[in-house]
């Protein structure tokens, strides 16, 4: 009856919260386990404590997310650095006609070329979501998980012993013939 020590964060809706099997505190967050044998409601604030449970960290992912977002990064930027050069040739070919009265233009132009990429990029920064994302996957720590096992084994043992309770022959029978 013994299942993993690892338990998938959850969230439900603030309608559905119920008691925090710890401090029962209305609570929207559910620890469940992978092939959903078990769950229990727990505050946010104990997933965050170290003597509860502990985060299971998947670097393989992290190292995958960090990748992927490097390359997002070099790509952009590449992109930023090719407009920029296309944008200087241009220019070098309307220096090179010989308009004077455009050159200053351009030079202003180019200026106000050269902040706006770097505008653009805090732009993105600010805009963007914070990347600390709380962990989804946890360890109990010993004792909290044995609780659990206990807890599903009683469980278990009661429905066992009601269905006992219903068959005719769990009772003993009554004695027959004269005392």
């Amino acid at each position: 009856m013994s299942f993993p020590n690892v338990w998938h964060h959850r969230k439900v809706a603030e309608t559905a919260a119920k008691a925090c099997e710890i401090c029962h505190r209305p609570s929207s967050s559910v620890l469940i386990t992978p092939d959903n044998k078990d769950w229990f409601y727990a505050c946010p604030m104990h997933l965050k404590d170290t003597k509860f449970c502990t985060p299971i960290i998947d670097h393989e992912a992290i190292a995958a997310r960090k990748k992927r977002e490097e390359d997002e990064e070099i790509a952009r930027l590449k992109k930023e650095y090719e407009e920029k050069q296309r944008k200087k040739k241009e220019k070098e070919a309307e220096k090179d006609k010989g308009k004077d009265g455009k050159k200053e233009k351009d030079e202003k132009d180019e200026k106000k070329d050269e902040s706006k990429p770097g505008e653009t990029g805090k732009r993105k920064e600010a805009g963007a979501p914070p990347k600390d994302e709380e962990p989804k996957v946890f360890a109990l720590q010993k004792t909290f998980y044995q609780q659990r096992l206990n807890k599903k084994r009683q469980a278990e043992m009661a429905k066992k012993m009601r269905e006992r309770i219903k068959e005719p022959d769990f009772f003993p029978a009554v004695p027959k013939g004269d005392l």
